[in-house]
């Protein structure tokens, strides 16, 4: 069974068919650019141009870099434009794409259920945090393999900041850091903060650095969980978008 999966993140926006059997995508993804701003029309003529890129015909499922209530609507936009809050994107989205079934779901949530249903915590119970590192830092709780939604752990305040401004990977590129001194120190820093109030078993690592883990994973001391990077890498959010999708 294949089903449409779309990610729209800070920098890009990309998609391409999934294949639920094997939890892969059935052909290489599509990308685009994210507009800036990252205002909602803008937003959805690029998801529009990723799904035309196939000619798909089917339900669509999006994530979103924000809160998402009943898989419709944007209570938070931190890495988009503020005009996306209060909207209707599954019915935006939907009337761009001439009138096809579309989900959306908060980003992080998606590629947290792809990873535990097909990746890095399948099988695994107790409470995993995946924390999806990027243009900014989504999270997706789990207990006993049961989804927490929209927990933003992104925002928690680190050295009086947002801990995304200090801890995500364009944090890194913005301030010139080495993986290993970004690794040690800001990272760390946040992930010990995260396990004083979660005491997660397991961090699961997303985002694009998770295919680059071997340059920072080692330089991460003094955390009791286990840390591995994301199995499904930069496309768990795809997945998991086209899985919700198929849910509904």
């Amino acid at each position: 069974m294949q089903i449409f999966g779309v990610d729209i993140g800070g920098s890009g926006i990309k998609g391409a068919p999934v294949d639920l059997d094997k939890g892969d995508l059935a052909q290489e993804r599509h990308k685009v650019l994210t507009p800036h701003p990252a205002r909602p029309e803008g937003v959805a003529d690029g998801v529009k141009q990723v799904v035309d890129h196939f000619g798909w015909t089917g339900p669509v499922g999006v994530t979103f870099p924000g809160v998402v209530t009943d898989g419709a609507t944007i209570r938070t936009a931190a890495n988009v434009d503020n005009s996306w809050i209060d909207t209707d994107a599954r019915a935006l989205l939907g009337e761009w794409l001439g009138g096809l079934p579309v989900t959306v779901v908060n980003d992080a949530d998606a590629a947290g259920v792809a990873e535990m249903h097909f990746g890095a915590g399948r099988g695994r119970t107790g409470t995993v945090i995946l924390l999806t590192l990027g243009t900014g830092i989504g999270s997706a709780v789990f207990v006993d393999g049961v989804l927490v939604p929209n927990t933003e752990l992104g925002h928690l305040e680190l050295d009086g900041h947002d801990a995304e401004k200090r801890a995500s990977s364009k944090a890194r590129e913005d301030h010139d850091l080495s993986w290993e001194h970004w690794a040690a120190h800001r990272l760390r820093k946040y992930l010990a903060h995260v396990e004083m109030l979660f005491s997660p078993d397991l961090f699961i690592i997303g985002g694009g650095v998770s295919r680059k883990s071997h340059k920072f994973l080692p330089y991460i001391e003094g955390i009791q969980a286990e840390i591995v990077p994301a199995q499904l890498q930069n496309n768990a959010g795809i997945v998991g978008a086209a899985m919700r999708a198929a849910g509904h």
